[in-house]
C-alpha cells in the first residue's frame, strides 16, 4: 500500500470522516481488519479562519505548504487536502510540494461523468461558489454547474457552514434552508448536486433528496483509498 498524507482541520469534524471512510474502505478491500498507512496534519482552524477575513490566503498556502513538507519528510507519497476551500491555493502548494496532490473537483467530476449527468448545482463556502478554483475545474469536463446568484443566500450558506456545521451543530431550520436552495436550483434544471462543502455531508444526507447527491467527503476519500491501493478510480 502507498502511504498518503492528509491534510485536515477544516474541520477536525469532516476530517474524521475522511478518516474513518478511508479506513473502512481498505477493510472491506481485504476483507479484514487491515489498515492503511496513513499520515495526518492538523491545521488551525482558527487561524484559517482568521487568514480568510484578512483575505491572507498568501499565509493559509504557507499553513499548508508547512503541512505537506512534514508530511513528506515523514514519508507520505501523495497528499490530499481534506476540504474543498483549501484547493483556493492548490496550485501555490503544489508547486512547492514534491509529491502529488489528489484534487476533490478531478474527484468529483468523474463521479459525476459515471452517473451520465451533465448540468450540477453546488453548495460551498462563498469563497468555492463565489470563485471557480473547483466548480471551474469541474466545468472543464463538460458539465455546467450552478451555483446561488443571491450574495444573501450565499452569505447565509457560508454562515451555516462557519458558526454552525464546523462546531459540529446540525440546526434544523438551517437544514431546511440548504435543502430549499437545493430544490431551487434542481428547478433550474440541475441533475444533482455537489455538497462542495465537507460540513454539508454532515447535514444533508440521500434520504433528503430525490436527485443525485455528490458527498465530496465519500469521493474523495475513495480516491485516496485507490491511490492507497494502487487501483484505479
Amino acid at each position: 500500500m502507498k502511504r498518503l498524507g492528509l491534510i485536515g482541520g477544516t474541520s477536525w469534524h469532516s476530517t474524521i470522516e475522511y478518516y474513518a471512510s478511508i479506513n473502512q474502505s481498505v477493510n472491506e478491500h481485504f476483507e479484514d481488519n487491515t489498515n492503511p498507512p496513513l499520515l495526518l496534519f492538523n491545521l488551525n482552524q482558527a487561524l484559517v479562519h482568521q487568514y480568510q477575513r484578512e483575505d491572507t490566503w498568501d499565509k493559509i498556502a504557507e499553513l499548508i505548504v508547512d503541512g505537506g513538507t512534514r508530511l513528506q519528510k515523514a514519508g507520505a507519497e501523495a497528499i490530499i487536502l481534506c476540504a474543498n476551500t483549501p484547493h483556493k491555493v492548490f496550485d501555490i502548494v503544489e508547486q512547492q510540494l514534491e509529491v502529488p496532490i489528489l484534487h476533490i473537483a478531478d474527484a468529483t467530476a468523474n463521479e459525476i461523468l459515471k452517473m451520465g449527468l451533465n448540468k450540477v448545482s453546488f453548495l460551498g463556502t462563498k469563497f468555492s461558489m463565489e470563485e471557480d478554483f473547483v466548480t471551474g475545474r469541474i466545468s472543464k469536463n463538460n458539465i455546467e454547474v450552478l451555483t446561488p446568484d443571491d450574495p444573501q443566500v450565499i452569505e447565509e450558506l457560508h454562515r451555516i457552514i462557519r458558526e454552525e456545521l464546523t462546531f459540529g451543530k446540525v440546526i434544523p431550520s438551517s437544514k431546511s434552508y440548504v435543502l430549499d436552495c437545493i430544490k431551487k436550483m434542481t428547478d433550474l434544471g440541475a441533475e444533482g448536486v455537489v455538497l462542495g462543502c465537507t460540513e454539508f455531508p454532515l447535514m444533508i444526507d440521500e434520504n433528503d433528496l430525490d436527485t443525485p447527491i455528490f458527498n465530496t467527503i465519500k469521493i474523495h476519500s475513495m480516491t485516496a483509498t485507490n491511490y492507497i491501493l494502487n487501483k484505479e478510480n
